[in-house]
């Protein structure tokens, strides 16, 4: 790297963005803001890190990490769980820490950490984390359930699920199946083949990444309109196969790390005009966008305003999607 450039240069001259990327950006923002958006891209996120109270309370694992001169923030009173690190750490430091290895911290990005508190699992409930590795959520999930209920974390990559299984003993989750199956494929035999249906399921659906640019700048040259296209139908099979095993009155995350309708809102729109339910309205301690009603000359039904964009920009955070779907009844839902 040429010492007289900064390193968000350096990136910019390596990882540009593509036209169509930036005129997509400028269409959904604004020229002034699609900036400030590609700006804040080629810099890197703060450290966050959420407590695992399975093992640890907030308060002492702020304490643990303040002693060795850490400097701990909890953005969010009401999810004191949630913290910043502050800079000053050395390379490897918080990965390799004594309280990461023994599962009392989980290394996460805020955005990461949002579908479970839109979600709100509870002890007692049956939960269906459809696309689990490496366990981010579902670890977050079990310790929102005190390790109490049932959760099905499945995951089709067999060397993630040796990952997605590494965290779950690491953090002390006890509630927990790992299953092995293409999410379409488990969501129809779980209709076909049994009577449980779930009061709450996740689906953090695999993505064109759009969002996680900060920490993944290769995803600029990865980028194409064909990779969305190709993937939003993969998506829409998963949240039409997942919302059949949800139970009426049972509620659905879906959630993306990426900012293309297609892969978002349109999603969202595809459930509401094909099965009874609603998008409910998410209220959490960040600044938001409300969904987009309108993309490429397609109207979009209202209730997709209820879903929550969160740009990179506005919280000093990766960019993500958060819809929050309640069933209505079973209505095309049948097998």
């Amino acid at each position: 790297m040429d010492k007289k450039k900064s390193y968000p240069e350096y990136l910019k001259e390596k990882f540009p963005p593509k036209e169509g990327f930036v005129e997509r950006m400028e269409a959904l923002l604004g020229k002034e803001e699609a900036k400030e958006f590609f700006e804040i891209s080629y810099t890197p996120t703060p450290n966050s890190i959420r407590c695992n109270t399975l093992k640890i309370s907030p308060d002492e694992l702020k304490e643990r990490l303040e002693e060795k001169g850490w400097k701990i923030k909890q953005p969010f009173e009401e999810f004191p769980e949630v913290m910043v690190v502050g800079p000053g750490l050395k390379p490897g430091e918080l990965g390799n820490s004594r309280e990461h290895l023994m599962g009392q911290f989980y290394v996460q990005e805020i955005s990461s950490m949002l579908p479970m508190l839109a979600l709100g699992p509870k002890a007692g409930e049956i939960i269906l984390d459809l696309c689990a590795s490496p366990g981010s959520k579902t670890t977050q999930a079990a310790a929102m359930m005190e390790n109490q209920g049932t959760i099905i974390a499945n995951e089709v990559n067999l060397g993630r699920i040796g990952i997605l299984n590494s965290n779950l003993e690491r953090c002390g989750v006890m509630n927990t199946i790992v299953t092995r199956k293409e999410g379409v494929a488990f969501c129809e035999r779980m209709l076909k083949k049994s009577k449980v249906r779930f009061d709450k399921i996740l689906v953090d659906a695999p993505c064109s990444g759009e969002g996680t640019l900060r920490k993944s700048p290769k995803t600029f040259l990865m980028w194409n309109p064909h990779m969305i296209k190709k993937i939003a139908r993969t998506q829409r099979k998963l949240a039409e196969s997942a919302i059949k095993l949800l139970r009426i009155g049972g509620e659905m995350i879906y959630s993306t790390c990426t900012l293309a309708p297609e892969e978002d809102e349109m999603i969202v729109d595809h459930l509401i005009r094909n099965f009874d339910v609603e998008v409910e309205q998410i209220k959490l301690p960040l600044k938001f966008r409300c969904g987009v009603c309108e993309w490429e000359g397609k109207s979009l039904d209202k209730g997709v305003e209820k879903c929550l964009r969160l740009y990179p920009q506005d919280n000093d955070t990766d960019g993500f999607f958060v819809a929050k779907i309640v069933k209505k009844s079973n209505k095309g839902c049948e097998i």
